[in-house]
């Protein structure tokens, strides 16, 4: 029986262009993703760099960039966030029938970005809908890390049978059903998840 239910939040609830970014890096000059960029990502979105430090990174790599065209090419991934699904979230918030969690990879732009553009009402809102919002760089760590999900069921008493979590990577869903937990790696663009409570699972 499901009593708790995990949710990433990209490509779950705000949409992304997961290449905007990379196109957008591309007009910049940057064409090429090395190894010590991808570290420097993870340990960004790990928090355990700052953003300046990330942005310092970039800027001494490629030292014709701008910091603000560099910020804007990061942000690109990110787009809207469908109304239809937030309403099904605060109607399953008011229901009572589930604990509700958020475990989100990010980090301080994305998520300063997403405040921005949303504004503090919304943003406040939709967190409130969440009895723990675990972002990757305020925890420090990030999927598809076990640790990660262990991290989320230990604080929280969760049993790892009776825990359902979404995501949109295959890797990361994969990591989560090797502890235990159910999982559905949900297809941006083919499933949207208005429709959870449909599954068997439920």
């Amino acid at each position: 029986m499901i009593k708790n239910i995990v949710f990433d939040f990209g490509d779950i609830f705000i949409n992304l262009d997961k290449q905007a970014t990379y196109k957008e890096m591309a007009k910049l000059g940057v064409t090429n993703i090395t190894d010590d960029m991808i570290l420097t990502y993870h340990k960004y979105e790990m928090g355990l760099i700052s953003t300046n430090e990330f942005v310092s990174f970039y800027k001494n790599k490629f030292p014709k960039l701008n910091s603000k065209n560099l910020i804007n090419a990061w942000n690109a991934i990110l787009l809207d966030f469908p109304l239809h699904r937030f309403t099904f979230l605060k109607e399953l918030a008011a229901s009572n029938n589930y604990r509700l969690f958020l475990l989100s990879n990010t980090n301080d732009l994305h998520i300063s970005w997403i405040q921005n553009n949303w504004g503090a009402d919304l943003y406040k809102e939709f967190k409130n809908c969440f009895e723990q919002f675990y972002l990757s760089h305020e925890i420090n760590f990030r999927k598809p890390n076990a640790n990660i999900y262990e991290f989320v069921l230990t604080e929280n008493n969760l049993k790892a049978s009776e825990t359902f979590f979404i995501d949109d990577l295959k890797e990361n869903t994969d990591t989560a059903k090797n502890l235990g937990v159910q999982v559905w790696n949900l297809i941006p663009g083919k499933e949207d998840i208005v429709t959870l409570l449909e599954r068997k699972e439920f």
